[in-house]
C-alpha cells in the first residue's frame, strides 16, 4: 500500500474544517533546534518535509494558539492543525484519515491526533464505512491505527459499533478491541454487546471472543429475546 501526507486547507463545508493549517511557533523553534526545519541555501525559504513553510501560512492563514505538550512533557517535532492521510491500493484509495489537530513524535514513531475522522473505502473506491473518535494514535510506518474516546464506526448499510477504544491494523485489514473494553454492536434493531471484537472495516464480519450478550427482535417483531452466548 502506498501512504501520502497532506497538509491541507478543507473545504469550510466539511466539519473538521475549523481551523487553517499551521505550524504553531513552538513547534517552528523545536524543529530549528532539532534540524528539522532548514534552510538550504541563503535567500531559500525554511522547509519542512519539502514544502516552505512560507507558502503553508500564507495559502492558508495563519493560527496563533500553542497547542499544550502532552502529559509527559514531551515536545512534538511537528505540528499541523487539519490534517489529512491517504492509505492507497493501487491507486484506489483504502481509507482516509481526518484530524483537527496532529502532531509527530519523531522517537516513538507515531502521529497523535486529535478529533479524527477515518473514511473506509471498499475494493472499488467507494465509501464503506466511517470512524470518528476524540483522539488517536498513527505508527508511521505501519500505519496502524489506535482510536480512543467516543469511538464509533458506521458502516454505509447500517451496522453501528461504538466502544472507547478501537485498534486498526492496516496491513491485514482488520479491525481488534482490547479484551478488558466492551463493544456494542447496533444491527437492524438488535444490539449485541462484549468483549474481543474483530471484525472488517466494513463490519460485514465480526465477531466477540468473550462474555457475549444479545438483545434481539423476535421472528414477528412483537417482542425482544435476550441471549447469552459465545461468537457472533
Amino acid at each position: 500500500m502506498d501512504s501520502f501526507w497532506h497538509i491541507l486547507c478543507l473545504r469550510r463545508s466539511d466539519p473538521f474544517a475549523s481551523v487553517a493549517p499551521s505550524v504553531t511557533n513552538r513547534a517552528l523553534a523545536t524543529m530549528r533546534e532539532r534540524g528539522a526545519l532548514r534552510r538550504p541555501r541563503r535567500g531559500s525559504p525554511w522547509l519542512w518535509g519539502g514544502v516552505p513553510v512560507g507558502l503553508i501560512a500564507a495559502g492558508c492563514g495563519r493560527q496563533n494558539r500553542v497547542w499544550p505538550a502532552g502529559a509527559s512533557g514531551e515536545l512534538p517535532d511537528q505540528e499541523v492543525s487539519d490534517f489529512a492521510l491517504t492509505e492507497t491500493e493501487q491507486g484506489t484509495p483504502s481509507w482516509k484519515l481526518y484530524a483537527r489537530y496532529a502532531a509527530t513524535y519523531s522517537a516513538r514513531n507515531i502521529v497523535v491526533a486529535r478529533s479524527i475522522r477515518v473514511d473506509f473505502f471498499d475494493e472499488k473506491g467507494k465509501k464503506s464505512s466511517e470512524l470518528t473518535a476524540r483522539e488517536g494514535e498513527i505508527q508511521q510506518q505501519s500505519r496502524d491505527m489506535t482510536a480512543r474516546g467516543n469511538v464509533v464506526l458506521q458502516a454505509v448499510e447500517g451496522t453501528r459499533m461504538s466502544t472507547e477504544e478501537l485498534h486498526f491494523l492496516n496491513r491485514q485489514q482488520r479491525i481488534t478491541s482490547p479484551p478488558t473494553v466492551q463493544v456494542r454492536v447496533e444491527r437492524g434493531g438488535d444490539v449485541l454487546t462484549g468483549y474481543g471484537f474483530e471484525s472488517d472495516p466494513n463490519l460485514k464480519h465480526f465477531e466477540f471472543k468473550s462474555n457475549v450478550k444479545a438483545v434481539v427482535r423476535t421472528q414477528s417483531g412483537e417482542g425482544l429475546l435476550d441471549h447469552k452466548g459465545g461468537a457472533h
